[in-house]
């Protein structure tokens, strides 16, 4: 099996696709386009079986979607903020856990840890159990 990397940038209306290791140029290697992003794999998969003369069967390729640095910062910073929300959640849910002890150290029953904090009294004994 042949293994290629095909790079593919949106373009105005196609995806731009790139297979490096291939051509006169190999950094840059050679050209093709797609028409939606689900094409790409085997459009480059068809360049490479025709430029190295082989079976399309033989020829393995991974998709590389090359974005923008505008999209890249966006997607980085949406990646960054929901581990942040996720670390925020965790110590949201200890800090309940911890007054619903405390309240239940103070005598208060689980009914009542449930109206202080605004939850179900149900919620209120998951609280104290964990």
């Amino acid at each position: 099996m042949i293994t290629y990397t095909a790079h593919a940038a949106l373009g105005t209306h196609y995806w731009v696709v790139r297979v490096p290791g291939l051509g006169n140029n190999p950094d840059q290697g050679l050209p093709t386009q797609a028409r939606r992003l689900a094409d790409v794999e085997a459009t480059a998969r068809d360049l490479v079986a025709t430029y190295l003369d082989v079976d399309p069967e033989t020829v393995a390729i991974t998709v590389a979607i090359d974005l923008p640095a505008s999209i890249r910062s966006d997607l980085d910073t949406a990646a960054r903020l929901a581990d942040d929300a996720r670390r925020l959640s965790e110590d949201a849910a200890d800090r309940r856990r911890t007054a619903a002890r405390e309240l239940r150290s103070r005598g208060l029953t689980v009914r009542e840890i449930g109206t202080v904090l605004g939850v179900s009294f149900q919620r209120a004994q998951q609280l104290l159990a964990a």
